[in-house]
């Protein structure tokens, strides 16, 4: 795992040395080219000015702000290096809260903060047991590719999660969602869903939350390159039912998938069905028990 910044957390005068880490795996994700469609040669990125039409090379490219139309002033990279904020090479905490304070809306990227060599192992040990402890979250600011960010500092088993914030005013009030004033909730019918929701409860670690697009779609790809046909599966409609009758039957349905596997019969097992022994190998018992009879 790769550092893509090094500095310091800092609460009062206690100084803890760190590096970030991205927390996203990136390298799963499938990527494709752009091809030409008569010859599949690979499409460049070929950067023009839109004035002259002119390839323009990176060295011929600067940065501008526009402050009235086709006004421009340059800001260069020595004007970036004048920002000099503090939070370029330290994260200052400017306080301690509680997580439920801090609506999910404003939650953006997630990272890793880890400590910078064995001496800020002991500080930052503590430092994460006491925001365990306590409950408590630190809110500070830190430089990340070119922008000052607000983060929210968070334990997570023995390290710490960095949660980069959006700033407030980049969200909007849900309040301005269209036709929220028409919304109304039947009582009978909250009942009912209350009921549902109760009888779909699980663990959140028990959900089977895997990236069914990237699967199918790797998939998809094998399939095209061993020139195999590629096979799709149409969605049935669902009839359309009213709420009351759908939650009745979305209720009996989640009730039946619960209910618990039929006891042992004591029926002897005929030779021709396949039982691991407690003498089996475990190779052979895990081969038996994935393998069906044939019908």
């Amino acid at each position: 795992m790769r550092a893509i910044w090094k500095g310091h957390i800092r609460f009062s005068l206690v100084t803890i040395p760190v590096r970030i880490y991205s927390a996203i795996e990136t390298s799963e994700v499938i990527r494709f080219k752009q091809l030409h469609k008569e010859d599949y040669g690979r499409i460049g990125y070929d950067k023009k000015c839109k004035k002259c039409n002119e390839s323009v090379s990176s060295g011929e490219i600067v940065k501008g702000y526009e402050y009235e139309p086709d006004q421009y002033v340059l800001i260069t990279d020595e004007d970036f290096g004048k920002l000099r904020l503090k939070s370029t090479r330290i994260i200052e905490i400017e306080g301690f809260v509680d997580q439920s304070e801090v609506h999910p809306t404003l939650f953006d990227a997630p990272y890793f903060a880890g400590p910078d060599g064995p001496v800020a192992a002991k500080a930052y040990g503590l430092l994460t047991a006491t925001l365990r402890d306590s409950g408590k979250m630190g809110i500070g600011r830190v430089v990340l590719r070119d922008r000052e960010s607000v983060m929210m500092l968070a334990p997570q088993g023995d390290g710490l999660l960095l949660y980069k914030l959006r700033y407030p005013d980049e969200v909007r009030k849900v309040d301005d969602v269209p036709q929220l004033d028409e919304v109304t909730v039947d009582t009978d019918q909250l009942k009912l869903a209350q009921t549902l929701v109760d009888s779909m409860t699980v663990s959140f670690g028990d959900l089977q939350l895997e990236d069914r697009y990237k699967d199918a779609l790797r998939e998809l790809v094998v399939a095209k390159v061993e020139g195999k046909e590629v096979v799709t599966v149409e969605e049935e409609e669902q009839p359309v039912v009213d709420i009351m009758t759908a939650l009745k039957q979305s209720i009996e349905q989640a009730k039946s998938a619960k209910k618990p596997m039929a006891k042992a019969s004591g029926k002897e097992v005929s030779s021709s069905d396949e039982v691991a022994s407690d003498d089996t190998p475990p190779s052979r018992k895990a081969a038996g028990g994935s393998r069906k009879k044939a019908g």
